[in-house]
């Protein structure tokens, strides 16, 4: 992704004719979910200005709700649909989507983000919807077939995110009464749930893997309290939990998600950038936690709230496992160059703008936005230039994958 960053691969001679790779884009899910996340991440920005020039006329999905919805149902759930199918074919020791079915979800993925910027609603709604339930359909054949119990939940999680989708489409082409809002925090929710159970497995290994002299730690009681309370926020905003009780609960989950944090003792990964990335994007968990209280009793703006899991928690973290995954299943080092460090550094300083800038200077608020996105898009962007490469060539030790 950078002229400047160059990565050690093993000389192939490469014949008169023709390159000697070709492209193993559809052998695993993380390869295309990947390039098709990190593209639009970055294109999205440019979509949000074509809208508010009139370009793209009067598009089915507008303005704050087509950017909630995109940044969800579009970028977060393509990587997390790709970390899936690839996940799941180790966890389960058979097979997940490849070849051509990998590329039919693809074009689904892609058709639902060219629909909703169409009047066709309907046709946006089912497609949509389809795409995390065609998903739960593919990761839980061989979940069931190799009876694998403990990732059962996945394939529910998939489900409820198909119906919270569709939940959104249906308030918003006025079939339901509930705001289309109510689908968007839900979908949120399982996200932020995502996010608990795999950082809760991946970071403390990790880190353990991956630094010298880390002893990462995992208390079983804390587990609990910090998986059940973000179960129960889930609960509470599908009950609509009245005020109080919500500013309650979200203090208990905060409180236990960094304590969880402060277990996994990230002050001693600073050396090791491909793991301080992912303890940099969980430390933004609790602080979202802590805006949303401040956000219900009316101190700050919701906006602010959410934007520190979606930039801050969401943003970092896909980046921090798409390096690594992406890395790891290609068969190259477990290591961060200057380019990812960049990338890391970007999206970072695009959660501290965006979230810190309109608290501590309101009038600067639309400086925030505008310089929040430019960082955004970069560093997605150059995570595309620099992994095309990487995700569309064959492993480089020979294996399949």
């Amino acid at each position: 992704m950078s002229s400047f960053i160059k990565i050690e691969e093993p000389v192939r001679p490469v014949p008169a004719n023709g390159p000697s790779r070709p492209s193993a884009l559809w052998t695993l899910g993380f390869r295309p979910f990947y390039l098709l996340a990190s593209g639009f991440a970055a294109l999205s920005i440019a979509l949000w200005a074509l809208q508010f020039s009139g370009w793209l006329g009067r598009p089915y999905l507008q303005g704050p709700m087509w950017h909630a919805h995109e940044m969800l149902f579009g970028f977060t759930l393509a990587v997390v649909v790709g970390f899936l199918l690839t996940a799941g074919s180790n966890w389960s020791g058979r097979p997940t989507l490849s070849g051509k079915p990998l590329a039919a979800l693809a074009l689904l993925w892609l058709a639902g983000r060219v629909l909703v910027l169409t009047p066709f609603g309907w046709t946006a709604a089912l497609v949509n919807a389809a795409f995390p339930l065609c998903a739960a359909l593919a990761l839980g054949i061989p979940f069931f077939a190799a009876r694998n119990r403990r990732n059962y939940f996945f394939v529910g999680l998939l489900l409820l995110m198909s119906l919270a989708q569709l939940g959104v489409h249906l308030a918003q082409l006025e079939v339901l009464r509930l705001p289309a809002w109510v689908g968007i925090q839900v979908a949120l929710d399982v996200v932020l749930f995502i996010m608990a159970v795999m950082g809760g497995r991946v970071i403390p290994m990790f880190t353990n893997n991956g630094v010298r002299g880390a002893q990462a730690q995992r208390q079983p009681r804390l587990e609990q309290l910090t998986l059940g309370s973000t179960l129960a926020l889930l609960a509470a905003d599908l009950l609509q939990l009245p005020g109080p009780l919500l500013v309650l609960l979200l203090g208990l989950c905060a409180a236990a998600h960094l304590a969880r944090w402060a277990l996994w003792q990230p002050w001693k990964t600073l050396r090791v950038p491909i793991v301080w990335i992912l303890h940099a994007a969980y430390v933004w968990i609790p602080l979202h936690l802590l805006l949303r209280g401040l956000a219900a009793l009316g101190w700050v703006a919701s906006s602010t709230a959410v934007h520190a899991l979606t930039v801050g928690a969401i943003g970092a973290l896909v980046l921090g496992m798409m390096t690594r995954t992406a890395r790891g299943h290609t068969g190259l080092p477990l290591q961060a160059g200057r380019a990812e460090i960049a990338c890391y550094l970007m999206v970072l300083l695009a959660a501290l703008v965006r979230v810190f800038l309109p608290l501590i200077a309101p009038a600067q608020t639309l400086n925030a936005v505008l310089l929040s996105a430019a960082l955004w898009s970069g560093a997605f962007g150059l995570y595309f230039v620099r992994y095309w490469p990487i995700l569309t060539r064959p492993r480089v030790d020979g294996k399949p994958g």
